[in-house]
């Protein structure tokens, strides 16, 4: 009995004892260490060389790799800054392109673009390039699980660039999203995409209900990243809506519909915005409506409803055939913002593309719209 205690004690000795090297085996449990920092080398001729970022395509750099404790796979950012400051948001920028390994052939348009957005930034114009200055490089390091961040030493080099920046293009979409449930509560999964002129000028419109005191914004990705825009647009209020600033958002004062129009320009890097509030009128065109006239006429206006659930309505048809509806656009042709009602009762914007299948009516029916639920009808 006790030769089968001494067997049993000298078991679970030995399992305590190689639970406890498991748990002390650095070498299969690599502990993470701490770097404060480490090396990014400068290159041995950036004292006395202009790197010359138009005709030049990469920039070397070296580093040594952060001391993690152990061998890691570590990812490379390139930062750079023309007054040497990296801890100032905007005085910096981050490089698109991260690399796997401590030698790096960093794109030199990449730094041109930098370069030149900083420079802009410091208000230099387009006329001063091509623009030599000194610069400053760190880089940023982390494992490939993110963890172990860390930043190395900074370094200069003298780099030209030209004039690296694009000009801005016109948006080819554009959202509303703002404060009421008709605009999505804040929520730009239930925002309202806007209709783009057939022109693709930047110009688009929607017609819209909103409420009292609703507040709002536009942007042409559905999602706040910097390029929406409210108030700060030139603002121009033809339909009596009360616009005023809202901390940045654009607010309506007034209940009602009205026709919102956005104008884009482009000028240099920058986009302009003109937002329009009009009065939401629709109109018949072409061979059913009154006077078979193809252009916009006071006697093809439909009715306007007083609430958000209420229905736009057409002058009675005056001959059959194919029914076409627009709003008016300053500047554009109506087909630039026509749409139809499909047979199974929605709303379909031409925008940019081409003539429509439209529905063809007989005289003495009428169109039905509701522009917040997409949906119409004739009868």
């Amino acid at each position: 009995m006790k030769a089968i205690h001494k067997i049993a004690f000298a078991l679970l000795a030995g399992l305590i004892g190689l639970t406890t090297a498991c748990d002390d085996d650095n070498s299969a449990n690599p502990t993470l260490k701490t770097s404060s920092s480490f090396t990014l080398n400068t290159p041995t001729a950036a004292e006395n060389t202009v790197y010359d970022l138009e005709h030049v395509k990469n920039v070397e750099l070296t580093c040594v790799q952060p001391d993690y404790g152990f061998s890691a796979a570590t990812v490379y950012a390139v930062q750079v800054s023309l007054d040497n400051d990296f801890a100032t948001e905007g005085k910096f920028i981050t490089l698109p392109t991260t690399y796997p390994k401590a030698q790096m052939e960093v794109d030199a348009s990449e730094i041109a673009v930098a370069q030149t957005t900083l420079a802009v930034k410091k208000g230099v114009k387009e006329d001063k390039f091509p623009l030599t200055s000194k610069l400053y490089v760190r880089l940023r390091a982390a494992l490939t699980s993110g963890k172990g961040e860390v930043y190395s030493n900074v370094i200069s080099i003298n780099a030209r660039t030209h004039f690296a920046l694009t000009p801005a293009a016109v948006p080819s979409t554009m959202n509303v999203i703002g404060s009421t449930k008709g605009i999505g509560e804040w929520n730009w999964a239930g925002s309202v995409p806007m209709v783009q002129t057939w022109a693709k000028d930047g110009t688009f419109w929607r017609i819209l209900y909103l409420e009292a005191g609703t507040s709002m914004k536009f942007n042409a990705e559905k999602k706040f990243d910097g390029g929406e825009f409210g108030s700060s647009a030139k603002l121009v209020d033809n339909a009596s809506a009360g616009l005023s600033d809202d901390g940045g958002n654009l607010k309506v004062a007034n209940a009602g519909w009205y026709l919102v129009v956005i104008k884009t320009t482009a000028q240099g890097r920058d986009l302009k915005y003109t937002v329009s509030f009009e009065k939401p009128n629709v109109y018949l065109i072409g061979d059913v409506s009154v006077g078979g006239k193809w252009e916009i006429t006071a006697e093809n206006l439909f009715s306007v409803p007083t609430t958000a659930d209420g229905w736009f309505v057409s002058p009675a048809l005056a001959a059959a055939g194919e029914v076409r509806m627009c709003v008016k656009i300053e500047g554009e042709d109506w087909w630039h913002s026509e749409f139809i009602v499909l047979a199974e009762g929605e709303i379909l914007y031409r925008g940019a593309g081409g003539d429509q299948d439209r529905s063809k009516q007989s005289a003495g029916r009428k169109v039905y719209l509701n522009f917040m639920t997409g949906k119409g009808e004739y009868k």
